[in-house]
């Protein structure tokens, strides 16, 4: 009662005449990039706490000092340069 091998050589063929093998190996590359961003991700996230932690500086902060907004700096910019 399960999937044979003619059930799912006739349901590829119909997912076939549906969407067209052009549109299967664009959603196929697009979901293989998609995956390999996510690793990508995924290490560069495990990587990250260890460096920017290292080469962190401490800021202070006064009181009342509203030009600190304007001093930001943004680190995502420096890293990437």
């Amino acid at each position: 009662m399960g999937l044979s091998t003619t059930h799912l050589i006739i349901f590829l063929v119909i997912i076939i005449v549906i969407f067209g093998t052009k549109k299967l190996r664009n959603i196929g590359s697009d979901l293989g990039g998609a995956v390999k961003g996510f690793k990508d991700g995924m290490k560069d996230g495990a990587e990250k706490p260890t460096e920017t932690a290292a080469s962190a500086t401490p800021v202070q902060q006064v009181a009342g000092a509203p030009a600190a907004a304007k001093e930001t700096i943004d680190v995502e910019a420096k890293t990437k340069a």
